[in-house]
């Protein structure tokens, strides 16, 4: 069951409760909050578990963000969401998308076909995997689009954009372009089209955004991501 009396906080880094424990961010939270105990009272089935909403940030404090990754919204069948964009749990089928991904890592850095779609070994390293939307109905994708999430995530992104060293930003398709808006000089954004089927063929393939990435961040003094740790 939904679990009222969880805080949405809790665990968080000191960064991150600033950012959403504003006024404005958090009179969305409680308005969205009390939209999400209504679905679950009348029995309606949300993703990902209230516990894991915020595991993006939990995992990736604010001060050690060095890539931001943006998805649409959380996978919408059982077991597969778990608050992490792309993401699943240990031991889910990898959906199609992060096999596309999975493609491209392969080709670009040369690694082996990771085995499973659970991206927490990124997140650990500084990788933000946030969604634009962080609930959704079961079966149901982008039911929750247009509730407040948006404006949550706005101030999530804006947090990582104000940060002084530079950051990658991964700009995958035209939505998360829309979510990411303007980025300022020193950081770095990697722009193509969404590693769907529909459109990974149009120019996901082969654009390298992961040595790009880490060419960026050692130019800057700081260390590459492993990314064929992904677990």
């Amino acid at each position: 069951m939904f679990a009222s009396e969880c805080d949405w906080l809790d665990g968080l880094c000191g960064g991150w409760r600033g950012v959403l424990g504003s006024s404005g961010v958090a009179a969305v939270l409680g308005e969205l909050r009390g939209f999400l105990e209504r679905e679950w009272r009348g029995g309606v089935a949300v993703y990902p578990a209230e516990g894991e909403i915020f595991a993006a940030l939990r995992l990736t404090p604010l001060e050690r963000v060095r890539v931001v990754i943006v998805g649409q919204d959380p996978y919408h069948d059982v077991g597969q969401a778990h608050g992490l964009s792309f993401s699943v749990p240990v031991g889910q089928r990898i959906p199609p998308s992060l096999r596309n991904i999975y493609r491209e890592l392969v080709a670009d850095v040369g690694c082996v076909v990771p085995r499973s779609g659970c991206l927490t070994g990124w997140a650990f390293q500084g990788v933000l995997l946030l969604n634009s939307v962080l609930t959704v109905r079961a079966h149901a994708a982008n039911s929750h689009r247009g509730l407040g999430w948006e404006r949550v995530t706005a101030a999530i992104l804006e947090a990582v954009k104000a940060r002084q060293g530079g950051v990658v930003f991964m700009g995958w398709g035209a939505s998360a372009e829309r979510v990411l808006g303007q980025i300022p000089e020193r950081h770095l954004v990697i722009r193509s089209p969404h590693p769907s089927p529909l459109s990974a063929r149009r120019g996901f393939f082969g654009s390298r955004p992961f040595t790009t990435a880490n060419a960026f961040l050692v130019a800057g003094g700081g260390e590459p991501i492993d990314w064929s740790r992904v677990e």
